[in-house]
C-alpha cells in the first residue's frame, strides 16, 4: 500500500487522528500537508515526519481561511484530501445546549467538510483522479445520550459524502467516509470523566460500561484508524462507502 508520488492534505493534523493519519501516510511514501488552527502543534507533527511534511494553518469553518489555504497550496498537486478536523461539542441534554454550542459543532464538523471539498475538488476533477476521506463517526448510528450536536453533525457528514460521491465519482474522484468508534485517548478520557461526574460513579466504571457495548470489549486506537485510512486508498473500487471501525461497537 505504497503512497509514493501522492500528496495528501490532512486537516486537524496537530494531534489525535489527524496526526496518526499524517504520520502513517508519510511512512508509506506520501508527501503530507499538515493543516490545523494551531501552528505550533502542527509543526511538532511535521518535526516527527521530516522533509516529507509541509505545514499550513487554517480554520476550516471559515470560507476566507479555506480560500487562503487553497491559494497557498496552489503549487501542490493534492491527490488525497482527509477531512479530519472536528470538535466534540458539549456533553449535556439537548434542552441544556445553547444555540451557539450547537452552531459551533456544525461549523467545524459539517461546514468545514463542505468548504474544504469545495476548495480542493476542482483540481482533482480537472485531473480526473483523486480521493477524499471524510472522517465521521459511528456516533449517531446508535443512541449516544447527551451528545446530540456531535452525533447529528457526523451523520450529516455521511449524507454529504454519499451524495458527493455520486457527483464526482463519474469524474474520477472517489469520496468515502471513515467512521471510527470510540478512540482511546484524551477526548474519550474527558467524556468518561464527565459521565462519571454526572452519574456519581468512577471514571473506570464509566469506561467499562461504555466499552462493554463493543464486540472486542475495547476502544480502537489512533494507529488502527490511520491504517484503515491507508487501506481505503488501496481499494480503487471504493466510492460512496462508509467504513465502520469500531471494535464491533456498531455491526451492520
Amino acid at each position: 500500500m505504497s503512497l509514493t508520488g501522492r500528496t495528501a492534505l490532512v486537516t486537524g493534523a496537530g494531534n489525535g487522528l489527524g496526526r496518526a493519519i499524517a504520520v502513517e501516510f508519510a511512512a508509506r511514501g506520501a508527501r503530507v500537508v499538515l493543516s490545523g488552527r494551531n501552528r505550533s502543534t502542527v509543526e511538532a507533527v511535521a518535526g516527527e515526519i521530516g522533509t516529507a511534511a509541509r505545514v499550513a494553518t487554517v480554520d476550516t469553518s471559515a470560507a476566507e481561511s479555506v480560500g487562503a489555504l487553497a491559494a497557498e497550496l496552489a503549487d501542490e498537486e493534492i491527490s488525497v484530501l482527509v477531512n479530519n478536523a472536528g470538535v466534540a461539542g458539549p456533553v449535556a441534554p439537548l434542552t441544556d445546549i445553547a444555540v451557539a454550542e450547537w452552531d459551533d459543532v456544525f461549523a467545524v464538523n459539517v461546514r468545514g467538510v463542505f468548504l474544504m471539498c469545495r476548495a480542493f475538488l476542482p483540481p482533482m476533477i480537472a485531473r480526473g483522479a483523486g480521493d477524499v476521506i471524510n472522517v465521521a463517526s459511528v456516533s449517531g448510528k446508535r443512541p449516544l445520550a447527551r451528545r446530540t450536536p456531535y452525533t447529528a453533525s457526523k451523520m450529516a457528514v455521511i449524507g454529504l459524502t454519499t451524495t458527493l460521491a455520486h457527483e464526482v465519482g463519474p469524474l474520477g474522484v472517489a469520496v468515502n467516509t471513515l467512521s471510527p468508534g470510540p478512540v482511546a485517548g484524551p477526548r474519550m478520557a474527558r467524556n468518561f470523566a464527565l459521565e462519571a461526574e454526572r452519574t456519581g460513579t468512577t471514571v473506570a466504571a464509566a469506561e467499562e460500561e461504555f466499552v462493554s457495548r463493543s464486540a472486542l470489549r475495547r476502544m480502537v486506537t489512533e494507529r488502527e484508524v490511520a491504517l484503515a485510512a491507508a487501506a481505503m486508498l488501496a481499494m480503487p473500487g471504493l466510492c460512496g462507502a462508509d467504513i465502520d471501525l469500531s471494535a464491533g461497537m456498531v455491526a451492520r
